[in-house]
């Protein structure tokens, strides 16, 4: 598993198209993690996030014959196989519940609080943008990937994703000043 470790995906794809298990083991350990995140912020599930990673590489695992690495990077093809996942479970579902998973705590509870709400309030106001910006910012943002290859997972320009995120920041911006507005209206409003 070692030597795996330090291998190429090139490498490591064309082992897992012989059958070895240990190189697919070491693609999933690299991978997971980027698939996992991506799931979860685009579906706002935890549970969906796990059964989008688990249907991802078993997709890739039945296929890793076909894969081309000259379309691009095995890391943009995971997200793209897991964009079509997400997609698909979304039309079933229609989630739009927040995030069920926590923060880890620390020592000021009420700092612990307050950040936990403000994350919140991100993730809700992202899970709202129209599914072709929260992808981008998803992608660009939160996994910081590159926007080519943000771009080669959503199958666009790089020019879209610039555009994208341009419009996506717009609209949390937006989103973010009204809801703080809300807040502080809220509080006042108890304060009397």
């Amino acid at each position: 598993m070692t030597m795996h470790a330090t291998a190429s995906d090139a490498a490591l794809i064309s082992l897992v198209a012989a059958g070895d298990e240990s190189a697919f083991r070491a693609l999933y350990q690299r991978h997971q993690g980027l698939v996992y995140r991506f799931a979860l912020m685009m579906s706002g599930r935890a549970n969906i996030a796990d059964d989008v990673t688990q249907e991802v590489f078993l997709f890739f695992l039945q296929r890793a014959d076909r894969f081309d690495a000259g379309k691009g990077a095995l890391a943009s093809f995971l997200i793209g196989v897991a964009r079509n996942c997400v997609r698909r479970r979304r039309e079933v579902e229609r989630v739009t519940s927040p995030l069920d998973e926590s923060v880890p705590a620390r020592n000021d509870p009420f700092a612990d609080c307050a950040r936990r709400e403000e994350i919140d309030r991100v993730r809700a106001a992202i899970l709202e943008l129209p599914i072709h910006y929260r992808e981008a910012v998803v992608l660009c943002e939160l996994q910081e990937m590159s926007y080519a290859d943000a771009a080669a997972a959503l199958d666009c320009a790089v020019g879209t994703i610039n555009s994208r995120l341009h419009r996506a920041r717009a609209i949390l911006t937006r989103k973010l000043r009204r809801v703080a507005s809300a807040t502080a209206l809220t509080v006042m409003g108890c304060l009397r």
